[in-house]
């Protein structure tokens, strides 16, 4: 017989999506942060986006600090005891809704790193054929 199934369990399995989500957010913000060192400042356009690229690389190190501190929180919840719960509220409306909107924007998230895919691996191909 398998273990049973507790919200606790539930929550510590699911931490690695706000990992996940962590891991590419930091990725980004470390790309953001080396394309700075290829802006000529004499442009003042080239200021402007620095001064963008800064802004977006302290607000996505502020994100991923938050989603890596909520994904060990849940896998720190993998020992909470259940608790009594009312099932037909867990399998309202309301309930079901919620669960369908999650469940979506997880198949959109994955659409969504799909159709990147193609791109950002052409791109990378294209800038190691410019390292020197």
């Amino acid at each position: 017989m398998g273990e049973e199934q507790t919200c606790g369990k539930g929550l510590a399995e699911n931490a690695s999506l706000p990992a996940a989500l962590g891991t590419v957010t930091a990725a980004m913000a470390e790309v953001l942060e080396l394309h700075m060192r290829a802006l000529d400042l004499q442009d003042p356009n080239a200021t402007k986006e620095r001064e963008a690229y800064a802004k977006l690389v302290q607000e996505q190190r502020a994100v991923t600090a938050e989603l890596q501190g909520t994904a060990n929180r849940m896998a720190g919840y993998r020992e909470l005891p259940m608790g009594r719960h009312d099932l037909p509220t867990m399998s309202d409306a309301r309930s079901v809704a919620a669960f369908e909107k999650f469940v979506k924007a997880k198949q959109e998230l994955l659409a969504l790193l799909q159709r990147t895919r193609e791109r950002d691996e052409r791109m990378l191909a294209a800038m190691r054929g410019n390292q020197t």
